[in-house]
């Protein structure tokens, strides 16, 4: 990784709010690259400068939304969604391995991949396109739900297949370069010989001597030809899993399969637009699955409006706008299991988010207040008791509901939970069906107190 970004002309949108910042943002990655060189400050220093960083990414997105809406940008809702992705998403996870791995190298070395590819690649693409000088990369991106069947596939596929309790970095992986990579491309033909699925699977190098190379018995600090050729066979099988379970997904026989230098991975990503670009922390390194299928986007396309079917197609559209919007809720648990469990179960019916620490909850909640927060008891560092207590010392969080999840039923440990006042406590050992019940009940209490 070269440790400076230099600004070039191309950079520049023309406009001098969003310029100025783009600018500063650079600056303060420079920064972080030279305190991540220094290794008896560099712990204090990058802490310092990621959330100096952090800060000044955020107020740059509001300008720049701002700045949007006062020209009627008509992309102003997928920008948006790209700035909440890497707010809500890439920034807390990468600060949280920062955190777990008390700053060690690959974590830096992660954050400062991350952060300066989904920069720079962002400056060049979707900025450069609100001023009419590109085109935005993310138009064919799948819709929601769809994205999250195949995320919900791929972690319980890295979990079956390696037991890694996994998390999504981002939504929109735009090509950023961490750690050392392998770059992994499939070719499929479809029912239909002019349709095509092409998939790409990009391995931190760490990862694949973790899993695959602890299958194979091979005692490694580096790749070499056996292991990379088993970890070919891996990947066909897991990509071939993922279909399995996703019927509209079916691949028929490969046509073609290459390793990629990061160089023709780069290609490809300024050549192509993804319909799927999910970005994996899978805690034994980064994994991400990408995948180049327009055809998928034929049966999500809008009906054309004509004057025959223009008062139902309308009728159909104002439905679509006034569906009731899902109540939101943060489970907060240090146990990955545990939090991807509750958001499985959930997902169906709620807006749920997750965060394993009573600290990235509290950030979790400033971002993006929910509904309704499911609290671990029993956590290391910041339990259960003190984020509430921080909770409710915030005038505008003080009515904010939170039920205590809690592994202990005995009388003492509940009286203990029950004098907090919470919303509530439920049992982990309730049955899933039993805790959605409690839930369910908990938000039809609450709208009819409203009423």
């Amino acid at each position: 990784m070269d440790n400076q970004l230099v600004w070039e002309d191309e950079y520049n949108i023309g406009v001098d709010i969003i310029d100025k910042e783009h600018k500063r943002l650079f600056k303060i990655i420079n920064k972080l690259f030279a305190f991540s060189e220094e290794e008896k400050k560099s712990q204090w220093a990058c802490q310092e400068g990621i959330k100096f960083f952090r800060e000044h990414a955020i107020k740059h997105f509001g300008d720049e939304e701002r700045y949007m809406e006062s020209i009627n940008y008509r992309n102003l809702q997928r920008h948006r969604q790209i700035h909440e992705d890497f707010r809500k998403n890439t920034l807390p996870a990468l600060e949280e391995e920062l955190e777990r791995t008390d700053y060690s190298p690959e974590s830096v070395d992660h954050f400062l991949g991350v952060c300066t590819g989904w920069l720079i690649g962002h400056t060049l693409t979707e900025d450069q396109a609100i001023v009419g000088d590109g085109v935005s990369k993310w138009e064919n991106l799948l819709s929601k739900d769809e994205h999250e069947a195949i995320k919900k596939v791929i972690l319980e596929l890295l979990y079956d297949m390696f037991r890694l309790e996994s998390q999504v970095i981002s939504k929109t992986y735009s090509g950023e370069k961490f750690g050392k990579g392998v770059y992994y491309r499939l070719v499929y033909n479809t029912e239909e010989d002019d349709k095509k699925w092409e998939i790409i699977l990009v391995f931190e190098e760490q990862l694949l001597i973790k899993t695959v190379g602890k299958v194979m018995g091979i005692h490694t600090n580096k790749l070499d030809t056996m292991l990379v050729n088993a970890a070919r066979y891996t990947a066909r099988q897991f990509v071939g899993r993922v279909s399995e379970n996703l019927p509209e997904m079916k691949l028929c026989e490969m046509k073609e399969e290459n390793l990629l230098t990061y160089e023709q991975f780069r290609d490809v990503f300024e050549r192509e637009k993804m319909q799927v670009s999910l970005l994996f922390d899978t805690g034994e390194g980064y994994f991400a699955y990408c995948v180049i299928a327009p055809h998928l986007l034929q049966d999500g396309v809008g009906t054309p409006i004509e004057a025959e079917n223009a008062m139902s197609e309308i009728e159909s559209y104002l439905m679509k706008r006034e569906k009731p919007k899902k109540h939101k809720i943060l489970v907060v648990d240090d146990s990955m299991t545990m939090r991807q469990g509750i958001k499985e179960m959930l997902s169906e019916d709620y807006e749920v988010a997750v965060a394993q620490s009573g600290m990235s909850a509290i950030r979790s909640i400033t971002l993006d207040r929910p509904d309704l927060v499911l609290l671990d008891y029993e956590m290391p560092v910041c339990d259960g008791r003190q984020v509430l207590e921080m909770i409710r010392s915030e005038d505008e969080l003080a009515a904010l509901p939170v039920i205590f999840l809690t592994g202990r039923t005995d009388p003492e440990s509940v009286k203990k939970v029950v004098a907090l006042k919470p919303a509530g406590y439920l049992s982990k050992f309730l049955k899933q069906e039993d805790i959605k019940r409690k839930i369910d009940k908990f938000f039809e209490v609450e709208c009819i107190g409203k009423k």
